[in-house]
């Protein structure tokens, strides 16, 4: 159990290198092997449900290595009441969604191994405590399901994926923004120190009272939050992109885009912008 959260995160991981080395006309297996690693997946979120302390309202089964140093980054990861659901659920989805995907014939080897990294980019949005590798996981689930879509998808899937690709980005750059604001801004209360540290961020944003071009830095930086999460839900006035790219997805991914992605952006919401919610009037 002490590491069973890189485990969810890192095992399809190992899936997917494990089908690169499988040749491309060994589809069935290709197939079988995307089974077994989301199957063992869904598995371990069962145990860590059957682990978990309801009780608790802390985080658990928290993991932490030094990463970046000199930037404060590290590889911080846990689980609480609000995330453990979304892990079991994005679990279930994906190991349904091997099967649901049975039937793709076209490049059998990439999809597969797309299909995988899409996993553990979202798999590590959920269980990230370190907003810089909160975002580094919500970038890598970028480029899967533009392929995904792009290259598996309906008649219109080139404009469908181009404009999901496009939209997120541009939410991406506004969370970005945020993450490096946040980190500055409260470095003078941490013995001036940035940090990315989700729990230390918590007890820190709070202190922010600085102003720039005559607006509360909270107030700013939750706009920038709120733009890049309110896109991925999505929310008026940002929703277009998602019509298309449910109708042009492949079935699988569409499933997973409505079950699992959308929800992301309210699990970003709820665990990210009440960092900067200003507590002045």
């Amino acid at each position: 159990m002490d590491y069973i959260l890189s485990w969810l995160i890192w095992l399809p991981v190992i899936g997917m290198v494990a089908i690169a080395f499988i040749p491309r006309d060994k589809e069935v297996l290709i197939k079988q092997s995307a089974a077994v690693t989301t199957g063992l997946q869904f598995v371990l979120t069962l145990v860590l449900w059957n682990n978990f302390d309801s009780k608790d309202g802390s985080m658990q089964f928290k993991e932490w290595a030094e990463w970046i140093p000199s930037f404060n980054i590290s590889y911080y990861l846990g689980v609480d009441g609000l995330s453990l659901p979304m892990v079991i659920l994005t679990g279930m989805l994906f190991f349904i969604g091997v099967f649901v995907s049975w039937n793709i014939k076209k490049a059998v080897k990439g999809y597969f191994a797309l299909f995988l990294l899409l996993n553990t980019g979202v798999m590590g949005v959920f269980l990230s405590l370190d907003f810089f590798l909160f975002y580094i996981f919500w970038e890598v689930m970028l480029l899967p399901m533009y392929f995904l879509i792009g290259m598996w998808g309906g008649p219109q899937r080139e404009y469908a994926a181009i404009k999901f690709f496009l939209y997120t980005l541009f939410g991406s750059l506004f969370m970005l923004l945020a993450m490096i604001g946040l980190w500055y801004f409260t470095a003078p209360f941490n013995n001036n120190e940035g940090t990315f540290n989700l729990i230390k961020l918590i007890q820190l944003s709070p202190m922010i009272d600085s102003q720039l071009w005559g607006f509360d830095i909270q107030w700013l930086l939750w706009i920038a939050l709120f733009i890049g999460f309110a896109i991925k839900v999505p929310v008026f006035p940002f929703h277009t992109w998602l019509p298309l790219a449910h109708v042009e997805a492949p079935t699988a991914i569409s499933v997973i885009l409505a079950g699992v992605l959308l929800k992301m952006g309210t699990y970003g919401s709820v665990s990210y912008t009440h960092l900067t919610l200003p507590t002045k009037a």
